[in-house]
């Protein structure tokens, strides 16, 4: 959308329009619904004003120093995130904090910050869905459907957390965790597997993001294979016994551990798509993927051999 200036010496000049942060956030919360995040979430805007303009988005996984200094740099008005900078109420932002700190260098810079969260893991082309397309699942659906709206209305078919579906062709256990580890950003955690590298997997649930609770729902689903993150060494140690006690060495599900920040990265690159396709009629926006990299682990010793 495109208005016209007069000039003094009475030419036209062409004055490219922005959408306002309000109606960004309209826009974000049409995508990934704040009714859909979990209870104990913290989405929506943190920082930025409503009547503000917005020219240039950056999408990122985290709410950290680096993505602050990209944004800045990069002349953003809006930073979207995964992660929430505050997860918890606050009773001060003082710069004497990191989090502080950070709020404070954004709005000296005039650069809002939104957070879409578990809104974002559940929402049709959302965590879920960028994860299960990155490692190729088909044939798929939400592993934990989404409840009913509060207002007692349906979400979408496809909304929920998690999804289960299927690979085009059956594999092992070794080539597919060999596949999601090209599909995902690289971290020094890697990809780690428990089972049998030479079973074979067709079947797979995937979660972005710490998935150990939704072991049952995995279960439930037959899934041969699940992949996700952060995962801890009594519950996955828990679910292995239990899937060999009931179905052999080669029994399922198999589990694949990504880096937390690897797995809901995919996601970035939806957002900023679906985000410029909504805008497109309220005027000119620019949309970037950080690539940096804001896994915290940097490196990684191997076991030393043992004689």
């Amino acid at each position: 959308m495109t208005a016209v200036r007069r000039r003094a010496a009475d030419s036209l000049v062409p004055v490219t329009a922005h959408p306002t942060l309000a109606h960004v956030v309209r826009t974000l919360e049409a995508l990934y619904p704040p009714s859909t995040a979990e209870g104990w979430d913290a989405v929506g805007l943190v920082t930025g004003d409503p009547a503000q303009q917005v020219r240039k988005i950056l999408f990122a996984v985290d709410p950290v120093a680096t993505v602050a200094d990209e944004a800045i740099e990069w002349g953003a008005d809006l930073i979207v995130t995964h992660h929430p900078l505050f997860l918890r109420p606050v009773h001060s932002i003082a710069a004497t904090t990191f989090k502080g700190s950070l709020v404070h260098r954004l709005v000296r810079a005039g650069v809002g910050l939104y957070v879409a969260h578990t809104n974002a893991d559940a929402a049709p082309r959302g965590v879920a869905d960028a994860l299960a397309d990155a490692i190729g699942l088909v044939d798929r659906s939400p592993l934990v459907p989404a409840p009913s709206a509060p207002d007692g209305g349906a979400h979408p078919a496809e909304t929920g957390i998690g999804r289960v579906g299927r690979l085009e062709e059956p594999t092992t256990l070794r080539a597919f965790a060999q596949r999601v580890a090209t599909a995902l950003p690289a971290t020094e955690q890697g990809v780690r597997v428990a089972g049998d590298l030479d079973a074979t997997v067709s079947t797979v649930a995937v979660v972005g993001g710490s998935g150990d609770s939704l072991f049952d729902a995995v279960r439930s689903a037959g899934a041969d294979v699940y992949v996700t993150a952060d995962l801890r060494h009594h519950p996955a140690s828990e679910l292995r016994e239990r899937a060999e006690f009931e179905g052999g060495a080669a029994g399922g599900p198999f589990l694949v551990d990504v880096a937390h920040f690897a797995s809901e990265w995919p996601w970035l690159r939806y957002a900023a798509a679906d985000l410029t396709e909504r805008l497109a009629d309220a005027g000119t926006v620019e949309t970037r993927v950080s690539v940096r990299r804001t896994d915290p682990w940097t490196a990684r010793i191997g076991s030393a051999p043992r004689a």
